[in-house]
């Protein structure tokens, strides 16, 4: 699928997530290639439309690996699952410059930066170079409780969009990601979510990403391995509210919820 035509707004697109890490807050990290490509090709059996491979964890408290150690994970899954499924757009998800070169050279066509372009300036230039698709993530970094949550959200994206722009990364190309769990509380979250709408105004795709995390279960005391029906509803939430894009665990789940939700919503 060539994301350059898609007609966004037609259906909610699915990112199946792929973590090839031994340290998975979900507890799916795989190290294994042969492992990694079975379970992206039956990802996209299941529905997802693109896979999101990353070689390090960003859960709470994780522990930064080198862009050495992060490409010995990523790279031979990369290059098998490009030509494993050669129709299938692979996002790479990292904050590293190399890391995101090597990635787009082996088969990648977007990168997925929990820093919105806000930390290595070098990553905006290599998205630039390489003509991708960037996922850009709102990070909140400096906590103010005082603040509306969608304004902030807002205000991140913006300053993600200058620094792409700056750089020369075509606006069409860019996908902005709330960055649900990295920094918010339950209920900030939730307002979030409730007001996905808002943030449509920058005229750019939105992507959700809350699958297994704190707010799919763990105000009812549901561990990650309950919380399935929890990201099930606040999926369908998002695709109501306005989602261009779903990132999810459960594909073969999220895709039969994502496909309710959309012949509701979207007729």
């Amino acid at each position: 699928m060539e994301l350059d035509a898609f007609p966004w707004g037609s259906r909610t697109l699915l990112v199946g997530i792929l973590n090839v890490t031994p340290d998975s807050f979900a507890g799916d990290g795989v190290i294994d290639v042969a492992q990694a490509v079975a379970m992206a090709e039956q990802m996209v059996r299941d529905g997802a439309d693109i896979i999101d491979i990353g070689g390090e964890s960003t859960r709470p408290g994780f522990n930064p690996v080198s862009a050495e150690v992060e490409l010995q994970r990523v790279l031979p899954v990369i290059e098998s699952i490009t030509e494993s499924l050669p129709q299938t757009p692979i996002s790479t998800d990292t904050t590293k410059p190399a890391v995101a070169l090597a990635a787009l050279d082996a088969g990648a066509s977007m990168l997925n930066d929990i820093n919105g372009l806000q930390g290595d300036p070098a990553l905006a230039d290599v998205a630039a170079a390489r003509d991708a698709w960037v996922i850009a993530m709102h990070n909140q970094r400096h906590r103010s409780p005082a603040t509306d949550p969608v304004v902030a959200v807002l205000s991140g994206f913006r300053a993600s969009l200058a620094i792409a722009s700056r750089h020369g990364v075509d606006h069409e190309r860019m996908i902005l990601d709330p960055g649900f769990g990295f920094g918010w509380e339950l209920s900030e979250n939730a307002e979030i979510l409730r007001r996905l709408s808002e943030l449509r105004v920058l005229r750019c795709p939105i992507l959700v990403g809350m699958s297994r995390k704190r707010m799919t279960g763990e105000q009812f005391g549901w561990g990650v391995e309950q919380r399935l029906e929890g990201s099930a509803a606040v999926t369908a939430l998002a695709v109501a509210n306005g989602a261009d894009l779903v990132r999810v665990h459960d594909v073969a789940e999220m895709t039969r919820v994502v496909r309710m939700a959309d012949d509701i919503v979207r007729q």
